[in-house]
C-alpha cells in the first residue's frame, strides 16, 4: 500500500515538474495567443528586463569622450552669415601678421573649404601671452 502511495506521489511531482518545464518552453517559443494571461506575463517579464536591467547590469555603454582636433579649432557661425573660428595659439608658429594669417588659413581650409579671412583677433591672457586666435572668415 505504501509503495502505491509513493508511486502516486512521485508521479504527481513528476507531472508538476513536466508542467513547469512545458510552461517555460512555451514562453521561450512564444506559443501563447495575444490577450491570454501567459502572453501578458511574457510581455511583463520583457518590460521588466528592459527597464530594470540597466540598473543591475553594467553594459559599459557610456559615451566616449570626444577628443578635440589636434589643432584645437572651434567653429561657430556669427550673426552676419560668416564663420568664426577659435584656433589655439599652439597650432600657429610665431611670425609676422601675414605669416600667421597664412598658417590660420592652412588650418581653417581643410575644415571648411575655400574661405577668405576677414579679420584676425588675438586673445591674450593676463600676462600678455597669446592663448588663441579668433578668426572671422567667409566662404568664397
Amino acid at each position: 500500500m505504501q509503495s502505491v502511495q509513493m508511486r502516486t506521489a512521485t508521479t504527481a511531482s513528476s507531472l508538476q515538474v513536466n508542467s513547469v518545464w512545458s510552461t517555460i518552453r512555451s514562453y521561450i517559443l512564444w506559443q501563447h495567443e495575444r490577450g491570454t494571461l501567459h502572453y501578458d506575463i511574457m510581455v511583463t517579464l520583457i518590460l521588466l528586463f528592459v527597464f530594470f536591467s540597466p540598473r543591475v547590469i553594467n553594459f559599459n555603454d557610456k559615451p566616449t569622450l570626444r577628443k578635440p582636433h589636434p589643432t584645437d579649432v572651434v567653429v561657430s557661425s556669427d550673426d552676419q552669415g560668416g564663420l568664426l573660428y577659435q584656433v589655439s595659439a599652439a597650432a600657429v608658429a610665431p611670425g609676422d601678421d601675414r605669416y600667421v594669417q597664412d598658417q590660420l588659413l592652412g588650418i581653417i581650409e581643410p575644415i571648411s573649404g575655400d574661405v577668405s579671412i576677414l579679420r584676425v583677433e588675438k586673445v591674450s591672457d593676463g600676462k600678455g601671452h597669446i592663448q588663441s586666435f579668433n578668426v572671422r572668415a567667409k566662404r568664397k
